[in-house]
């Protein structure tokens, strides 16, 4: 089942709340399903107590990888716990700010399938501005195809720099990041697949 969104989103200096508070009501939830205490998922997603306590209130402003984590150990996925209701059922929206930073920068979960999982995002990065990625799962792979200025893809193999109409295939289950060495924003698709 294909998700359809589109969005454009001006985002503030700030962490997304509604993001924060979806995924913090969620995760309450499914650990409570499974009749687990916030220690037993402190220990099968390796994330904290006290962080999982915060994202549970909606205190926290958890890293993508940390949300993974605790979405593996309680058998669902990312987007699961951050996509809003209704996109289950191939509504149309406007996507999910999941990250912002304070020069701008900003990535959007515009949508997911379930089988195969693969999420769509689109990302803007501002001059100057950086994301360090954790790995993901062995196997997983992102596709980045860039809309308009010019994306670095620091690999542990070294740097790949992207320009517009640009797309290359990364391995993601190896510690990276996204640049924006130059002075206009670049704005980039994401596709994830096997995290």
């Amino acid at each position: 089942m294909l998700l359809i969104v589109s969005s454009e989103v001006d985002v503030g200096s700030n962490a997304a709340p509604q993001f924060v508070t979806r995924i913090g009501g969620r995760i309450r939830e499914l650990r409570k399903q499974r009749g687990w205490t916030v220690q037993q998922l402190a220990e099968a997603s390796t994330v904290s107590r006290r962080m999982l306590t915060q994202i549970e209130l909606g205190q926290a402003n958890p890293s993508l990888a940390t949300v993974d984590r605790v979405a593996r150990a309680l058998d669902t996925d990312f987007a699961a716990l951050a996509l809003p209701d209704g996109d289950a059922a191939g509504v149309e929206t406007e996507g999910t700010l999941v990250w912002q930073a304070p020069g701008g920068s900003a990535a959007l979960l515009l949508g997911a399938t379930l089988d195969p999982r693969a999420e769509l995002w689109r990302w803007t990065l501002a001059p100057g501005e950086r994301y360090d990625a954790e790995p993901d799962r062995p196997g997983a792979q992102e596709i980045h195809h860039v809309l308009a200025g010019r994306l670095t893809l620091a690999l542990e193999t070294g740097p790949r720099t992207l320009g517009p109409g640009q797309s290359a295939v990364i391995a993601s289950d190896q510690q990276y990041a996204y640049l924006n060495d130059e002075s206009e924003p670049v704005v980039f698709m994401r596709v994830v697949t096997g995290a």
